[in-house]
């Protein structure tokens, strides 16, 4: 066993609600325990700062016409994320090695190997005292990869524990957050790639029609009534060519939900996501029967019922396949990204790779993520 490091890992998802801020500990390969985890929310006028701010951007060219905009709202985020650190480093008194630092993503366009998270460390590790990983997508987008997903790695750990507590088969990861992906574990053979919309359209559409971000427990869709033509035809425009492109939230809108009421809007749009994330779970297993046919769900999806309903009503006549929240295997399904980052960080200290050709189709295993030490 490798000399044990304790890290504080930081996420703000798609959604731009808030950061996710676990400490985790880990030789960075196979031991790993979580120690504690909060949750920190924008405040309204934040969230529609980022809100707006990417929804302005959708070009390189954008990057440099908003770049003072960006270079302002970069340094509130990591204020924002210094109060953060300083706040749980006056909880846990014992020493910190690193704080994993993944920022906001407000453009992903791996084509053309650039991604954009609004964070900078150098000013984190300045307003913390503490070495500050960062930027942890650009290596492998330098080294022909997607730039996501990153946590699969992390994904493989988790399994395995849970597998050596449990004495079960070593399941798989579906993760719903503003992305859906998967990650399937054989032996060592990890294998991950993103679906299509997780959150991201069920929020995108509840936040245009009413003053909530998202459907708490899945209730506003429940209520409606599937339109099936509009649900049909959206189906057959989103043409899956293959799995290996990484997904943005502006690959996707609600457009084709126009002039459905909340309800019904909110029911088609959730039975959209319900049939690409099943697809990908059927893609999951062709050419690969010896996975488990287990998967258990994290990120907030997992508690939208009725997505998770739709899902397993698209799955009822595949192979029987077993949907079950992370949760109830003792991990806090909130906070598995954020614990990722802290593992992610530990990896990128000790020169380990966090990505891999068959999770995010670089040419050869790449590390990630700079060090910086500003203080």
């Amino acid at each position: 066993m490798g000399k044990i490091y304790t890290a504080l890992g930081l996420m703000s998802g798609t959604s731009m609600d808030g950061v996710d801020a676990s400490i985790i500990q880990s030789d960075g390969v196979d031991q790993f325990s979580n120690i504690l985890d909060e949750y920190c929310e924008f405040d309204e006028k934040l969230h529609k700062k980022l809100v707006d701010l990417r929804k302005s951007i959708s070009t390189k060219a954008d990057l440099k016409h908003f770049s003072v905009d960006l270079k302002k709202l970069e340094r509130e985020i990591t204020i924002f994320h210094s109060e953060i650190v300083n706040k749980i480093s006056l909880k846990y008194r014992d020493y910190i090695d690193f704080v994993g630092f993944h920022g906001q993503t407000i453009f992903h366009d791996p084509e053309n190997k650039i991604t954009k998270q609004l964070g900078d460390g150098k000013l984190l590790s300045q307003l913390t005292k503490k070495n500050v990983v960062y930027n942890f997508r650009q290596k492998d987008l330098e080294n022909g990869g997607q730039g996501a997903p990153l946590t699969p790695i992390f994904h493989n750990i988790l399994s395995k524990n849970i597998y050596n507590k449990f004495k079960k088969e070593i399941p798989n990861i579906l993760n719903i957050g503003g992305i859906s992906n998967i990650t399937t574990i054989n032996n060592n053979n990890i294998v991950a790639f993103d679906i299509g919309p997780g959150n991201c359209l069920i929020d995108e559409w509840i936040r245009k029609k009413t003053n909530k971000r998202f459907d708490k427990n899945g209730s506003i869709g429940k209520s409606g009534k599937v339109n099936q033509l509009i649900l049909n035809q959206a189906i057959e425009n989103f043409n899956i060519v293959s799995y290996n492109k990484s997904l943005d939230v502006k690959n996707f809108d609600v457009s084709f939900a126009r002039g459905l009421s909340l309800e019904d809007g909110c029911a088609t749009i959730t039975n959209f996501t319900a049939f690409l994330i099943s697809e990908g779970i059927k893609f999951s297993r062709k050419n690969n029967e010896n996975i488990s046919n287990k998967y258990l769900i994290c990120g907030g999806g997992r508690k939208n019922n009725f997505l998770i309903n739709c899902i397993n009503d698209y799955l009822k006549n595949f192979s029987n396949i077993i949907l079950e929240s992370v949760d109830l295997y003792n991990y806090k399904g909130d906070y598995i990204e954020s614990q990722a980052f802290g593992y992610l960080a530990i990896r990128s200290y000790l020169s380990l790779p966090i990505t891999f050709p068959k999770t995010t189709g670089c040419k050869a295993p790449t590390t990630g993520g700079f060090i910086v030490k500003n203080f």
